[in-house]
């Protein structure tokens, strides 16, 4: 640092000397005049300099290097600055009220003596004042250019200057990132003071729970059951769960503020004996239904009330029961008979069609979506219908899907796509065994053929999965991830010892159940189990968001011989009802506050208790006496 600063006093002492050279000529601006500007005189004392040190230069040759860089820029090699200094005087000049480049206002006297290496830094300010937009470039014009950039580049564009800050910190580019990145959406821009301080509040809690899911940190609840009663579906969405039972009754729940409520299935009003059992229940955000052994169907308002708004009759046992997640549209199949239902106008349900197929329904999906007229994919044996509730009796159903002896074991759907699990048989094994193909709703054409696999593919998830992949699950144990743009496989993963039987995926993580009741949570990047969970009956429902996971292992018996589950007797109970499993991982423990649910836990209920499913020690957070 000594050397460094000695360097520097050598510099200005030459500067120095330089102005006692001509102390008899003109200033470093000279005095300004009508005549002259002084740009044209900043200019001139440039030349002049340039010509003195190409005079001294034979007589210095073992200058040090800053005096070289000075010689250089005296050189001329500074002409790109000289050129925006004035380009910018000139146009400040000609600007409306520029009084400092005024011609008629009075000279400013000079300081001869002033230090060159001090005027030279702030001739290079002056530089770094002109900003990169114009500021005859209007504002909205410069954000509309700003609206292409993301949080990192916004970061680095608010450190250049002022105007620059002010620009990059615009509420309206923060909420626009806000809502890219999936948080508070729908929200207007008066919602939050500070977007910017929002959105890092998100991401840091979306960290947060990302470790708490990988850490196995969080707190499982075993959702309310009672004696007598068995588990026979479930389903949920959006924070509610819906369950049906042997006994006939069905309960809703809601997990966001654990609400729950039975739900008056029209058998309890008529006091029918004995109560069918429930064979199937769908959930979405504003409607409930279920289905029963007997063929009848209940639909409820999750918003009104408890009682039926509609209700209708099946022939026969309901084989396939689907409601649309994002509008009241419903389906179900009964024998060889397809029926949907939905809304009109007015909000009175109706039955929008019925078809006929040639074989008994194995199931039925509504087509996500919006629609004025609900769309179903159905499908029977080796045959995949598309239904179009304006079908008329006179019409034939829309085949999507056939091959001969080639039977579908497993459907999904999207809204603009459909994913088939093809079982190969006979001579189709010599093709490559059992494959999954993607269809075009649109075109109702074939897009893709993937996999290559001896055992059948029991589960596909498009619907919940991320854009371009594709999760299924195999009897031959494994889970597999494609990516639909190419057809190659993202990972396989050995999960299970007696077959997969529902499988969910996000971005980074794959969530599968078994037939065993392991559900088995896996990071997809490097093909990692986490960690797992087990219960005794087979994992027939998954579903998760960014913050909770529900499973459901459903008994296959739903009346076991020798075991009479409505005894007082626990064990016996818990060992053929079934189990529905709520995990939050949204909870922070790295509060101070913060108190582990096991230190909450209520032992004297009968249900179990709540504890935490981390591998944590939970005293270890109290204070000593």
């Amino acid at each position: 640092m000594g050397m460094e600063e000695d360097e520097l006093l050598a510099f200005r002492e030459h500067w120095k000397q330089e102005l006692e050279k001509n102390t008899d000529k003109e200033g470093y601006f000279g005095h300004l005049s009508k005549d002259s500007s002084s740009v044209h005189q900043s200019t001139s004392f440039w030349e002049k300099q340039s010509n003195a040190s190409q005079q001294t230069q034979p007589a210095s040759k073992e200058q040090p290097e800053y005096v070289s860089i000075a010689e250089g820029l005296l050189d001329g090699r500074s002409s790109p600055l000289l050129d925006r200094i004035e380009q910018e005087r000139t146009r400040r000049k000609r600007a409306p009220g520029g009084d400092a480049l005024n011609t008629h206002a009075p000279p400013k006297k000079e300081n001869k003596r002033q230090k060159l290496l001090e005027q030279f830094l702030q001739d290079l300010n002056e530089v770094n004042d002109i900003p990169f937009f114009d500021v005859e470039l209007p504002y909205e014009l410069a954000l509309k250019i700003f609206h292409f950039l993301g949080r990192t580049d916004l970061g680095r564009c608010a450190q250049v200057s002022k105007s620059w800050k002010v620009l990059a910190e615009d509420e309206v580019l923060w909420r626009r990132l806000c809502l890219d990145e999936g948080f508070h959406n729908g929200a207007s821009i008066s919602d939050s003071p500070c977007w910017k301080s929002t959105l890092r509040d998100c991401r840091n809690t979306e960290n947060g729970v990302k470790s708490n899911w990988k850490n196995r940190v969080g707190s499982i609840r075993h959702l309310q059951y009672e004696l007598g009663k068995v588990l026979c579906d479930v389903s949920s969405c959006a924070g509610l769960v819906i369950a049906g039972y042997t006994s006939g009754d069905v309960r809703l729940w809601d997990t966001l503020h654990w609400d729950k409520s039975y739900l008056h299935p029209t058998h309890s009003i008529r006091d029918e004996t004995p109560a069918p059992y429930v064979s199937h229940v769908r959930v979405n955000k504003t409607v409930a239904t279920a289905a029963y052994e007997n063929g009848c169907v209940d639909v409820w308002s999750t918003e009104t009330g408890l009682e039926p708004i509609h209700r209708y009759q099946h022939l026969r046992r309901v084989h396939a029961l689907d409601l649309s997640p994002d509008s009241p549209a419903l389906a179900s199949a009964s024998g060889p008979e397809v029926r949907v239902d939905a809304p009109d106008e007015k909000g009175y349900w109706k039955s929008r069609c019925l078809v006929q197929l040639p074989k008994p329904v194995d199931g039925v999906l509504v087509v996500p979506g919006r629609r004025d007229f609900p769309l179903v994919t159905a499908w029977a044996g080796e045959s995949v219908y598309l239904l179009d509730s304006r079908w008329k009796e006179e019409q034939e159903p829309k085949v999507l899907h056939f091959v001969y002896d080639h039977p579908v074991t497993c459907v999904d759907v999207s809204s603009c796509r459909a994913v088939l699990g093809i079982k190969s048989c006979g001579w189709g094994m010599n093709d490559g065994g059992n494959k999954i193909q993607v269809y075009s709703l649109e075109t109702s054409q074939c897009e893709l053929t993937v996999g290559n696999s001896a055992g059948d593919f029991t589960c596909v998830n498009l619907r919940d999965s991320p854009p371009h992949l594709l999760v299924c699950g195999n009897k031959d144990r494994r889970v597999r991830v494609f990516d639909l743009r190419t057809g190659s496989s993202v990972v396989s993963l050995y999960a299970h010892h007696m077959g997969v039987t529902t499988v969910q995926a996000d971005d980074w993580k794959v969530v599968s159940g078994g037939g065993e009741g392991l559900v088995s949570v896996w990071e997809m990047r490097i093909g990692a189990k986490l960690w797992e969970m087990h219960n005794r009956h087979p994992v027939r429902h998954i579903r998760f968001n960014s913050s909770t996971l529900v499973t459901a292992n459903i008994p296959d018996e739903k009346s076991p011989r020798g075991a009479c589950i409505t005894d007082d007797d626990l064990t016996a109970h818990r060992r053929y009802r079934g189990l529905i499993c709520h995990y939050d991982f949204s909870m922070d423990s790295s509060t101070q506050d913060h108190i582990l649910p096991i230190c909450r836990s209520n032992y004297i209920e009968s249900s179990g208790y709540s504890y935490n499913i981390g591998l944590a020690v939970p005293y270890d957070i109290l204070s000593g006496p």
